[in-house]
C-alpha cells in the first residue's frame, strides 16, 4: 500500500471502506445528541430553544464557517492528516460532552465537536475524488454517505440503550474514544493519491497537477457561485437538510411526548428507520451514475435528487400528523429511504463541477451551505416554533413545528429542477478547462 496506483483497485476500496468507517463514527458522535435530548433536558432543566440551539445551530455554525479554511488546508496539504487530526478532535470533544453540568459547558462541547467534524467531509470528499473517476463518482460518493444512515443507526440504538443503562453522561465517553483508535488507522494506513489520478485519461495536465498552486478560497467561490446549476444544488441541499435535521433532531422527543414511547424503545425504532436509509443512500447515487450513463444525460443526477424529495413530502405530513403509531413509524421508514437520496447526487455533481485543485474547498463550500441552513436553521427552527405554540397546542406543539419544517423539501425539489436546467452546459464550460490543464479559474 505505499504505492498508490490507478490499477490498484482493492487499495481504492479499501480507502472508500475506511472513509466510511471514519464518517459512520462522524455521525455517531454528531447525531447522538438527538436520542439523549430528554433526559438531558430534565437533568440540566433546558428549554426547547435550548436543545434545538444545541442540536442545530451551535454545532453548525463552527461546522460549516471552519469547514472551508480547512478544506482550503487539505487542497494544499495532506488530506490524510487533515482527516486524521480533525478525528481525534472531535472525538475526545464528544467524549467531553458528559462532563457538563450546565448549558454553557455541553454548549461548548457541542462547539468542539463541530470544529473538529469541520475537516471530515471535504478531505474525504477530494480523496474519493481523486480515486474514483466521475463515471462511478457518485456511487463511491454515496458509499461515503452510508456512513449517514449507519452512525445514526448506531447512535440511536447505543444512545437509547446506554441513556437507560448507563447514563447520558457515560454515554457520550462510549461513544467518544474508539474515533481516536480509527484516526490512528487512517494516519497509518492511508496514502495520498496525486491530485486528479481519477482525472487522468482526460486531463493532459494531470500527472504535473501538484506543481500547479490551489486557487484561494475566494477564487474558488468566485469560480463555483458563477455556475447557476451550482447554485441550485445548494440551495436544494440546504433546504433538504433543514427539513431532514429538523425532523431528526426532534424525532425522538416527537415519540416520547406524542406517543408516550419509552426512550430505549424509541432508541431501537429510530435505529432500524435510519438503517433502511441506507437503502436510499446509496441508491441516489447508483441510480444517477447508471442513468446518465445510459442515457447519456447528466441531468439525471439532479432529477433522481428532485423526485426523491419531492416523494417523501406526503409521508412526512402523514408521520407527524396522524395519531396511529404503526402508521407513524411506517411513514418515518419510507421517508428514511427517500431522504438520502440527494447526498451522492449533490456532492458529485459539486465536485465536477470544478477543477482538479478545488475540490475540497468546493465541497466544503456545499457543507457551509447545507449545513447552515439545515443543521443550523432546522433543528433550532423546530425547537423555537414548539415553544411558541407550546401554550395553544400544549404536548402536541413538537408535532406542529415538525410540519413546518418538512414543508422546506417542497422548495428543495424546485431548486433540482431548476439547476438541471443549466446543468450540462456548466459541466461542459468545466471539463474543458481541466483538458486543457488548467487548475485555475
Amino acid at each position: 500500500m505505499s504505492e498508490v496506483s490507478r490499477s490498484s483497485q482493492s487499495y481504492r476500496h479499501y480507502v472508500l471502506g475506511l472513509l466510511l468507517l471514519g464518517y459512520v463514527i462522524n455521525f455517531i458522535d454528531r447525531s447522538i445528541l438527538s436520542i439523549l435530548l430528554e433526559p438531558i433536558k430534565y437533568e440540566l432543566e433546558l428549554s426547547d430553544s435550548e436543545l434545538g440551539f444545541l442540536g442545530g445551530l451551535a454545532f453548525a455554525l463552527f461546522y460549516a464557517t471552519l469547514g472551508i479554511p480547512i478544506a482550503a488546508l487539505a487542497d494544499r496539504w495532506s488530506r490524510v492528516k487533515v482527516l486524521a487530526l480533525a478525528m481525534v478532535i472531535w472525538s475526545l470533544m464528544t467524549a467531553i460532552c458528559g462532563m457538563a453540568s450546565n448549558f454553557i459547558q455541553l454548549l461548548l462541547a457541542r462547539i468542539g465537536v463541530g470544529v473538529g467534524e469541520a475537516g471530515a467531509s471535504p478531505a474525504s470528499h477530494s480523496l474519493i475524488s481523486d480515486y474514483f473517476p466521475i463515471e462511478t463518482r457518485a456511487t463511491a460518493l454515496s458509499i461515503y454517505a452510508l456512513g449517514i444512515p449507519i452512525g445514526s443507526m448506531i447512535g440511536n440504538f447505543v444512545g437509547g440503550w446506554g441513556a437507560q443503562e448507563l447514563g447520558w453522561r457515560a454515554t457520550f465517553y462510549l461513544v467518544g474514544l474508539p474515533g481516536v483508535l480509527v484516526a490512528l488507522l487512517i494516519w497509518m494506513t492511508l496514502r495520498e493519491p496525486p491530485r486528479g489520478l481519477s482525472d487522468a485519461k482526460t486531463a493532459n495536465a494531470v500527472p504535473t497537477i501538484e506543481n500547479v498552486p490551489a486557487p484561494s478560497m475566494a477564487e474558488v467561490f468566485k469560480y463555483l457561485w458563477a455556475k447557476r446549476s451550482f447554485r441550485h444544488i445548494g440551495f436544494a441541499a440546504g433546504l433538504h437538510a433543514f427539513a431532514g435535521y429538523g425532523a431528526g433532531t426532534w424525532n425522538a422527543p416527537f415519540l416520547i411526548r406524542s406517543h408516550e414511547m419509552p426512550l430505549a424503545e424509541v432508541g431501537g425504532w429510530l435505529a432500524l428507520i435510519s438503517g433502511i436509509g441506507a437503502i436510499g443512500t446509496f441508491a441516489g447515487g447508483f441510480l444517477g451514475d447508471r442513468l446518465s450513463d445510459r442515457r447519456g444525460d447528466r441531468r439525471w443526477y439532479l432529477w433522481v435528487s428532485g423526485i426523491a424529495t419531492i416523494v417523501m413530502v406526503p409521508f412526512q405530513v402523514v408521520a407527524y400528523m396522524y395519531d396511529g403509531l404503526p402508521t407513524a413509524l411506517g411513514c418515518l421508514f419510507i421517508v428514511s429511504i427517500f431522504g438520502g437520496m440527494y447526498l451522492g447526487p449533490s456532492f458529485a455533481m459539486t465536485q465536477a463541477l470544478v477543477t482538479l485543485r478545488m475540490r475540497a474547498v468546493a465541497s466544503a463550500i456545499l457543507l457551509f451551505m447545507l449545513n447552515i441552513i439545515g443543521m443550523g436553521l432546522g433543528p433550532y427552527f423546530v425547537g423555537i416554533a414548539s415553544d411558541i405554540l407550546e401554550p395553544s397546542y400544549g404536548i402536541d406543539a413538537l408535532r406542529f413545528a415538525l410540519l413546518l419544517a418538512v414543508i422546506a423539501n417542497t422548495w428543495a425539489a424546485i431548486h433540482y429542477f431548476l439547476g438541471a436546467r443549466r446543468l450540462t452546459s456548466d459541466l461542459e464550460e468545466t471539463e474543458r478547462l481541466i483538458a486543457q490543464g488548467a487548475a485555475r479559474s
